[in-house]
């Protein structure tokens, strides 16, 4: 009896290895670079310009923030110069002393200004590289999801970074089994006019890249 049950297990181990191998014989699987396709959206593109611009006039901002300060720092040595000097009367160094001191809690106003400024900046760029990253990343991938089953597949791997433990998740793919530049064909069809003329920006400009990809 236990030899009976023990052939029929292994009859139905043998009929479920064999049921596997014909469903990955019959699956069509295809891989996708979702790093190329983020960087080289027009949005992403466009978004990258838009951000240039803003950390550009978030920098000028903070710029004339420090010199206010400087400004600040210079008034406030020239009132410690003045109250160091012997002809003052009493009176006019203590009112000297006093200005200082209200000069320098100024300063410190005008430090802490520049400091939350520079952080809220900061929070808030990251914010919105954040929500647009999202969001792409969601557009592509169904747009990425509809051409690979117009394509017969029944899997799809992104190929662009490493995995949770640091090695790719696609050790090796041959190239007829890319769709990434058909994919990068449809998710830009819509491409404004002239948007593909900008310049690409270098490599001390800021930009929204994937993440995690390997470059």
């Amino acid at each position: 009896m236990k030899i009976q049950s023990l052939k029929s297990l292994i009859a139905v181990l043998a009929l479920g290895a064999t049921a596997l191998t014909v469903s990955a014989q019959n699956t069509r699987i295809l891989v996708v670079d979702m790093a190329e396709l983020y960087d080289s959206h027009y949005k992403t593109q466009e978004q990258n310009n838009k951000l240039r611009g803003d950390e550009q006039r978030a920098q000028e901002e903070l710029e004339r923030l420090n010199a206010e300060g400087n400004e600040l720092v210079e008034q406030y040595k020239e009132l410690v110069d003045q109250s160091r000097n012997p002809a003052l009367s009493a009176d006019a160094k203590s009112r000297v002393e006093q200005q200082s001191q209200e000069k320098l809690e100024e300063i410190q106003r005008k430090q802490n200004e520049v400091q939350n400024f520079r952080v809220n900046t900061q929070r808030s760029l990251q914010q919105r590289v954040q929500n647009f990253r999202d969001i792409m990343l969601e557009e592509i991938s169904k747009i990425a999801v509809e051409v690979a089953k117009t394509r017969g597949a029944q899997l799809l791997l992104d190929k662009s970074g490493p995995s949770l433990i640091g090695i790719p998740a696609v050790l090796h793919s041959d190239d007829s089994f890319d769709i990434t530049a058909a994919v990068l064909a449809e998710i830009n069809k819509d491409r404004p006019a002239g948007s593909d003329s900008a310049a690409p920006a270098s490599d001390d400009e800021p930009t929204i890249s994937f993440p995690g990809a390997s470059r």
